[in-house]
């Protein structure tokens, strides 16, 4: 059950960035991956510390340090820091890798088709065909 109220929730909060963040801060994400994807990751990722509290019907935190294995005491506050702190690495971790990608790739390729292409259609200049025929 708490896996649904979590994805509701989820839901609610990916919409909101997806629609009324995407459009207050004017950033280009055609396919909302970071409003999906990312916000959806962080708020699921902290929701799951919350919500594996054995008071809540959660699992708990299995104590493997112990035979046997037991479920250990559970601390709030203390998974909730933990989910942060993984969250906030994996955010470091990502950032660092797509940026090191990106300047790759601009240096590589560009990142822009050139305006007489685009203007002209990237269907037509690079794949010499065009996508819809209406």
């Amino acid at each position: 059950m708490g896996a649904i109220v979590l994805g509701l929730v989820v839901g609610v909060v990916c919409l909101f960035f997806c629609t009324a963040i995407k459009n207050a801060l004017g950033y280009d994400d055609e396919l909302d991956v970071f409003g999906v994807h990312c916000i959806g990751g962080i708020v699921g990722a902290i929701g799951t510390g919350i919500l594996v509290n054995p008071l809540l019907g959660g699992a708990g935190i299995i104590d493997y340090s112990v035979i046997p294995p037991k479920v250990a005491d559970y601390d709030l506050v203390t998974q909730v820091i933990a989910q942060c702190k993984a969250v906030a690495i994996t955010l470091v971790w990502s950032g660092v890798g797509s940026l090191i990608l990106y300047k790759v790739v601009d240096v590589l390729v560009g990142l822009r088709a050139p305006l007489e292409k685009e203007r002209e259609g990237l269907d037509i200049t690079d794949h010499g065909e065009r996508a819809y025929t209406m």
